[in-house]
């Protein structure tokens, strides 16, 4: 019974999110319904966490436990014939059986697209939030400076969101751009892109997407940076920025301390 490390790539637009709803399709629904139909039985999908309706990922991680045991590249090969087009698990790797995707990642990472230009393109809008009004980025990145470090975020999470501590440790707040689009040449509607990417222990539910609008905000002149400052004092949500729409936002990698492979028996 292998134990295998999946790397998933999703475009998140038709789905729920990551985990199983009875109210659309997930991410996790469809892998589990492509494995069981490999091992002809129910198989639950362990990811390194969620991601949410609209949201994409690059390398999300999963982790499953298998009867069959079948190679990481014929796995690959079998799970993708059977997943829509717009999910894909990227590599698989055999490893140790008492590895847990979420439990064992020590940082995940996060990039969020700003779409600037008048026009909106129909060719972009699932892949980044337009704002036609110009951003302060020097504003945005000394605001981006303050987060920096371990914080109590509860300002930065969604309202009704229940948890142990909202505690967390942001390494980096990263804040480029703007930098011309390349796939704005191509549409012939011009436009440049500004990136948000942050790198972190852990994060609260719409946590980024939070941290996000509210840098905008500081960006377009609304607030200011001392309002940022104010938010982490003060923990309520209404000291913070809007949520900036899913679109925009990407799991870019989740990082383990020490994940060796396991070599086939």
């Amino acid at each position: 019974m292998p134990t295998l490390k999946l790397t998933l790539a999703y475009e998140g637009s038709a789905y729920v999110g990551w985990q199983r709803q009875p109210n659309g399709p997930s991410i996790q629904g469809c892998l589990e319904s492509a494995l069981g139909e490999i091992e002809k039985c129910a198989v639950p999908v362990v990811g390194a966490g969620r991601t949410d309706a609209g949201v994409h990922a690059l390398a999300q991680v999963a982790g499953v436990r298998l009867v069959q045991d079948i190679g990481p590249t014929a796995l690959v090969r079998a799970v993708n014939a059977r997943l829509p087009a717009d999910i894909r698990v990227i590599s698989a790797d055999v490893v140790a059986d008492t590895f847990h995707a979420q439990r064992e990642a020590v940082a995940k990472t996060y990039r969020y697209r700003i779409l600037h230009g008048v026009l909106s393109s129909p060719f972009r809008r699932r892949y980044g939030w337009q704002v036609v009004e110009p951003l302060d980025h020097g504003l945005m990145a000394k605001a981006a400076c303050g987060l920096v470090g371990e914080h109590d975020f509860a300002a930065f999470q969604a309202t009704g969101s229940s948890v142990k501590t909202t505690v967390r440790r942001l390494w980096t707040v990263r804040v480029d751009g703007p930098a011309a689009d390349p796939g704005a040449v191509d549409e012939g509607l011009g436009g440049d892109v500004t990136t948000v990417e942050v790198r972190g222990n852990g994060f609260l539910r719409h946590m980024v997407r939070i941290i996000v609008g509210t840098l905008t905000e500081v960006g377009r002149g609304h607030r200011g940076i001392e309002d940022v400052e104010r938010a982490l004092k003060t923990g309520e949500r209404s000291d913070a920025g809007q949520t900036a729409p899913p679109q925009g936002l990407f799991l870019v990698k989740v990082d383990y301390a020490s994940v060796p492979p396991v070599a086939p028996g």
